[in-house]
């Protein structure tokens, strides 16, 4: 089996030299796998290393070895069927910058506290739901032109309109899926160009906060029976989809998936999903595919 190792860089940097690409190359070769120079996806930024001679597990296994405190990210997968047909992204921390439940607490004067909860909770130190009904209940009584003004500060991570609108250009269809409100999302779905947004619901009375949130909750495991439906709808294989996030409750979508990627995520989530960027921004995912830069839409 042809196995491919994706390097990629902070686009903002340019820093992917010769001399880095040659210390995974060497690698390969001294484990005594053979593989082709480097194909450049975008110059000093990402490149391709097709290689030989190795299981997946054992070319993951040096990366895990010898790569994971490089300035660099490095994503081995096969080279077959590289470009994916279904993206699902988490929006917090993924997809916009930040949280926005933190952000909202915010406009309430309680948002360190309310951030510790939610990075607890994303490190899986807390139960999801129990954590969001918790955050949620301090936000009782909250003008709802707060969440406006939230909004209005919402900032898309790098790369986002990137990764959707060129997966779209190339025929995949792309959906936003979030532990947190379609209150930011349908918001964010728009702007980013997904296709559909899922995301809980805050109930509002009276022009104000509850406290309380609709059920059922989009969690963990609604994520991931999302991500199955619409490989069912859509009739796509599971092997030609694509998830990303960078919370406890995205690891099992991420896992799931044809590829997962831990994207500047959580260590527990990181440890455990089958590819990680913690360098690169999110057009990223699109190297993974093999996509060069010129393909790029906007």
């Amino acid at each position: 089996m042809e196995l491919v190792a994706t390097l990629i860089t902070d686009p903002d940097r340019e820093d992917l030299t010769e001399r880095k690409v040659a210390t995974v190359l060497d690698a390969l070769k001294a484990s005594g796998w053979s593989a082709s120079p480097a194909s450049w996806l975008n110059s000093n930024v990402a490149c391709d290393i097709f290689f030989h001679g190795a299981t997946l597990e054992e070319a993951r296994e040096i990366v895990r070895r010898d790569f994971s405190n490089t300035a660099f990210d490095l994503v081995i997968q096969p080279s077959e069927n590289r470009r994916r047909r279904l993206l699902l992204a988490d929006m917090d921390s993924t997809i916009v910058v930040g949280e926005t439940l933190d952000e909202l607490a915010g406009e309430a004067g309680i948002k360190d506290q309310v951030a510790e909860i939610t990075a607890r909770a994303m490190r899986g130190e807390l139960d999801f739901k129990a954590a969001l009904f918790e955050r949620v209940n301090m936000l009782k009584n909250l003008p709802v032109d707060r969440l406006d003004q939230t909004l209005a500060g919402i900032i898309l991570t790098q790369g986002a309109r990137a990764l959707v609108q060129t997966m779209r250009a190339h025929g995949a269809y792309t959906v936003l899926v979030s532990g947190g409100f379609r209150f930011f999302t349908r918001h964010v779905a728009a702007i980013a160009g997904f296709h559909e947004e899922h995301a809980n619901d805050l109930i509002i009375e009276n022009d104000r906060l509850t406290g309380r949130v609709a059920e059922p909750i989009l969690d963990r495991e609604a994520k991931l029976a999302l991500l199955y439906r619409y490989v069912a709808e859509r009739k796509i294989p599971l092997s030609a989809s694509l998830t990303t996030g960078d919370g406890a409750n995205d690891l099992p979508m991420i896992q799931a998936a044809g590829l997962g990627v831990a994207y500047h995520a959580k260590p527990v989530v990181e440890a455990e999903a089958p590819a990680a960027i913690r360098n690169g921004d999110l057009t990223a995912l699109l190297y993974l595919q093999g996509y060069k830069s010129s393909e790029f839409r906007y």
